[in-house]
């Protein structure tokens, strides 16, 4: 499986707070790969990064074979990725559609309208509710929402930060199925999710993050039969 996305040796800093140290990891084509770890393991300052709304203190970030690490945030999302952000971050005055539609915002090619369907097909209470104000949507709503956002702008690969964050236990493990879903219908994704059994039972593969460095990694299964794992992060004894 080649590398559609690879870290090396990656370090990110707030002033003079170091908050990724030096991590490396690849995510293959097609794949979902999580990254666990507790508040504060850098997982999210990682997806930032990736993103283009931080810059690596060093280190070297490459998509597809193209080193993206000081390329300009809206031109990532053009390359093929896309971020569904922790806390959803919808546009609560706008509509649902209008919210979608900003999804494609880089996009000036003839097949929106047929994605904005299949967001609809994959979520159906965004159709039912496409013209209602996102901020009256409920907090697993609102998740639907920023994912079918994400999923607008046609990403080779989609980074979803803490999904079921909030959620009721029906929710999230609606959004976690969609989450293979989307890997069935060929979208390779970056996990960061705190409900480790969730994310790493879905995950081809796994890393765990302590402190700004990767600590554990190996395929989800794997790492859900780790003893260091499972008393970490599954609060077994």
């Amino acid at each position: 499986m080649s590398a559609l996305l690879e870290i090396k040796d990656l370090e990110v800093a707030y002033g003079k707070i170091l908050a990724v140290k030096g991590i490396s990891f690849t995510v293959g084509e097609g794949e979902v790969v999580c990254l666990i770890g507790t508040n504060g393991a850098g997982k999210t300052t990682t997806l930032r990064t990736i993103s283009g709304l931080l810059r690596p203190k060093s280190g070297e970030i490459w998509f597809q074979g193209t080193r993206i690490d000081k390329v300009a945030a809206h031109e990532i999302v053009s390359l093929g990725v896309a971020h569904s952000p922790e806390g959803r971050r919808i546009f609560p005055r706008l509509t649902v559609e209008e919210n979608l539609l900003l999804g494609a915002f880089s996009r000036n090619d003839g097949g929106i309208k047929n994605d904005l369907e299949a967001a609809y097909d994959l979520f159906p209470i965004l159709r039912e509710r496409a013209k209602q104000p996102a901020g009256t949507f409920s907090g697993g709503e609102q998740q639907m929402l920023a994912m079918g956002r994400a999923m607008m702008s046609r990403p080779k690969l989609l980074m979803l930060d803490e999904p079921s964050m909030g959620l009721s236990p029906l929710m999230m493990q609606r959004i976690m199925t969609t989450v293979t879903t989307l890997q069935q219908q060929g979208t390779t994704i970056l996990l960061v999710e705190q409900n480790a059994q969730a994310a790493l039972g879905r995950s081809n593969k796994g890393y765990v993050l302590e402190v700004g460095k990767v600590v554990l990694s190996g395929s989800g299964q794997e790492l859900l039969h780790d003893d260091k794992v499972r008393k970490a992060y599954l609060g077994e004894d």
